[in-house]
């Protein structure tokens, strides 16, 4: 049978290929980015209370009123951004199929999207498989800064969307106030719109404040924002997230969200919803995740890889190549194999294969695992 894919340079991502590849040879998995501890035993039993009590049937389409309430109070409380809970917050199946939604809505065949590289490996295929033209932008190590004024210069009359992501995966870099300001300085007088993903909202460190498209009035009004429960609450594997846009963007969003979802897990909506009548349940994590990463990056002293800055999530990055010329792919096959560690190698978030010599570790792991992947890696160089 003749069959034209729509993807036809997508594989398996290097996510799966280094998960099996650890699994496979006994290996600390650093790689993947999920937690190694559970989610509150507090959450955890409001689940299973509202599974008991029969909040098993479908939620609505865009997600649990209580829930879509308690997350407009919670951006209210945090950032004085004002949100209707009913036209501005849809509840998704997980953050990336918020972001495939949003792409869904918007992109036609021939649309161009500006994606800044490197990223997050399911932006540039739902774009593709939508007709549209990823347009990258590249950022590189060690700051992996926007230059916002050559950013502009990849702008055309067939720009229909830019993809941003702050906290960012791979890098850890965050966007500030003056970033948001150039982006829409950019996209003043356009119809150009954003999908930002903010799902490292609450990972960020140093005193920093997350600044995402919601606090910058010029973006707001032309933005998707998507984030994460799953990143949040360190339970990767329910797969539940919210989309925030304006009234306008979400009724086009709802249209494609109710058919390929429709609705999302009930009784973990109305557990969530529970759980975050407690502010203290997110304000304490950029604290929590502070301390994973300095434990961290403590514990790699020993190491002879060289740390680049984590300014938020829970990946930090290490440049290697004082030590190696091979290509980061096989790097870190290697150390998976003969140190017991596995790694992502960055070149993969850039459509290109851009090998700077940097491997990315995720320290979103209990103490004595860090501290034993750390005295596995001191052994290098």
């Amino acid at each position: 049978m003749k069959f034209d894919s729509k993807l036809p340079n997508t594989g398996t991502t290097i996510f799966t290929v280094m998960s099996a590849l650890a699994a496979e040879y006994g290996a600390i998995n650093l790689a993947q980015g999920f937690p190694s501890y559970s989610s509150s035993p507090k959450l955890i039993n409001l689940v299973s209370r509202y599974m008991e009590k029969g909040y098993n049937q479908y939620a609505p389409m865009a997600g649990l009123p209580a829930l879509r309430k308690i997350l407009a109070e919670k951006y209210n409380r945090t950032h004085g951004i004002s949100l209707d809970p009913d036209e501005e917050i849809t509840v998704l199946a997980g953050a990336t199929q918020g972001l495939f939604t949003a792409i869904s809505t918007v992109i036609r065949p021939g649309d161009e999207v500006i994606l800044i590289e490197p990223a997050y490996d399911s932006y540039r295929p739902s774009v593709e498989v939508n007709g549209g033209v990823p347009v990258v932008y590249e950022t590189r190590p060690p700051d992996y800064r926007v230059n916002w004024a050559d950013f502009g210069r990849l702008i055309t009359p067939k720009t229909r969307m830019v993809i941003i992501n702050t906290p960012h995966n791979p890098t850890g870099k965050t966007l500030d106030a003056a970033d948001m300001a150039a982006l829409a300085n950019l996209l003043e007088g356009t119809d150009i719109l954003v999908l930002s993903d903010e799902v490292y909202e609450h990972l960020i460190y140093d005193g920093r404040r997350h600044t995402g498209v919601l606090s910058h009035p010029g973006l707001r009004d032309r933005s998707f924002a998507v984030y994460s429960f799953g990143k949040t609450f360190h339970n990767t594997g329910w797969k539940i997230g919210y989309c925030i846009a304006p009234p306008l963007l979400t009724r086009e969003f709802r249209k494609v969200h109710q058919f390929n979802v429709f609705s999302v897990n009930t009784p973990m909506q109305w557990a969530l919803a529970e759980f975050l009548e407690d502010p203290e349940e997110y304000l304490q994590l950029p604290e929590f995740y502070r301390r994973k990463r300095d434990f961290f990056s403590n514990a790699m002293q020993e190491s002879a890889l060289k740390p680049l800055t984590c300014e938020g999530t829970y990946f930090q990055l290490f440049s290697y190549g004082h030590l190696s010329d091979e290509p980061d792919t096989g790097f870190a096959r290697r150390l998976t194999i003969e140190y017991g560690v596995a790694a992502i190698p960055v070149s993969v978030f850039y459509s290109n294969g851009m090998d700077e010599r940097i491997i990315r570790l995720c320290f979103a792991k209990d103490e004595e695992i860090l501290a034993e992947g750390a005295r596995r890696l001191a052994r290098l160089g």
